[in-house]
């Protein structure tokens, strides 16, 4: 009778193949649409050689990221353990040793930082800045509360900036500032979703510790306020001359909807996964897709 299982060298290398995919997080590669932001605020989402650039960013913060996740899980292998989800992160199950992974880290940083030069000095600087930032996080500064909500919104506002550097567009300050208080508000729901739940995300991060529910909440708000101004202000002074300003306008308000219920849903206990809830949630969906219709007729069908 033939054997059709694969040779246990082939096995081998197909598991730890699968394993490094899995360390490599492709669930929140998501982030690096952010990339796309600025070209598409400023018109110019439609041109191929201007898409051909913002993908070849978001390919290098991909890279970054990586590098990110692979060292993060190498030093919280032991906590990881202890937690009901994140034991099953690569090196905490014992799928990858932690020499491989640092290897790992070592080569998508390298190849990130690679790509990023390819798109001139600017887009290698804030790669740079955010691989630097990110692993002070890492570290330790995660540890440190406030900091650690600071750089994770942090990095978010360099993918945005380095999508301008990468395509060659202008960005304003409201467009800047809306990336970092839409990134705050996100973080900080995070953090209210992780403090009153169990035990174990306390133990995965003891940061959590030293946040009340109260300071969060207060943290909440300043976020979906700047958030909220931030985008008025941006939408009702665009300072562009080939858009549809009124249709820019009205965006504001299933912009407003969407922060605003979503903030619902983080005084529900709900958030701690943001990539979930944003595409679950049958009002956020309708918000969202009202939203990009009448930005992108703002912006695009003038």
């Amino acid at each position: 009778m033939t054997d059709l299982q694969a040779p246990p060298a082939v096995a081998v290398r197909v598991g730890r193949g699968r394993a490094l995919i899995r360390l490599s997080r492709p669930q929140q590669w998501h982030k690096a649409v952010m990339l796309f932001a600025a070209p598409s605020a400023a018109g110019v989402i439609d041109h191929p050689s201007i898409v051909l650039r913002a993908a070849v960013a978001a390919v290098a913060f991909i890279l970054l990221s990586i590098a990110i996740y692979a060292l993060n899980d190498v030093r919280d292998a032991s906590d990881d353990r202890r937690h009901p989800r994140k034991q099953h992160r690569p090196v905490a199950a014992g799928a990858i040793t932690p020499p491989v992974a640092l290897v790992w880290s070592a080569f998508a940083a390298a190849a990130g930082l690679a790509t990023a030069a390819a798109l001139g000095v600017p887009t290698l600087l804030l790669g740079l800045t955010y691989l630097v930032a990110q692993l002070a996080y890492v570290q330790g500064l995660k540890h440190v509360a406030v900091v650690d909500v600071v750089l994770v919104a942090l990095g978010f506002v360099l993918r945005a900036a380095a999508g301008a550097t990468a395509t060659g567009v202008p960005v304003s300050n409201w467009f800047l500032l809306v990336s970092l208080f839409g990134a705050l508000f996100l973080v900080a729901g995070k953090r209210r979703a992780e403090r009153g739940s169990t035990a174990p995300n306390a133990r995965s991060r003891p940061v959590l510790a030293a946040y009340s529910t109260a300071w969060l909440d207060q943290l909440t708000t300043v976020a979906l306020l700047g958030t909220t101004l931030s985008y008025g202000l941006w939408a009702f002074q665009y300072l562009g001359h080939d858009v549809i300003r009124q249709l820019l306008a009205v965006s504001f308000l299933p912009f407003l909807t969407a922060l605003l219920r979503y903030a619902f849903l983080i005084s529900t206990g709900r958030g701690e996964l943001p990539e979930h809830e944003l595409f679950r949630d049958r009002v956020l969906i309708v918000a969202g897709a009202s939203w990009m219709v009448l930005v992108g007729a703002g912006l695009y069908a003038a």
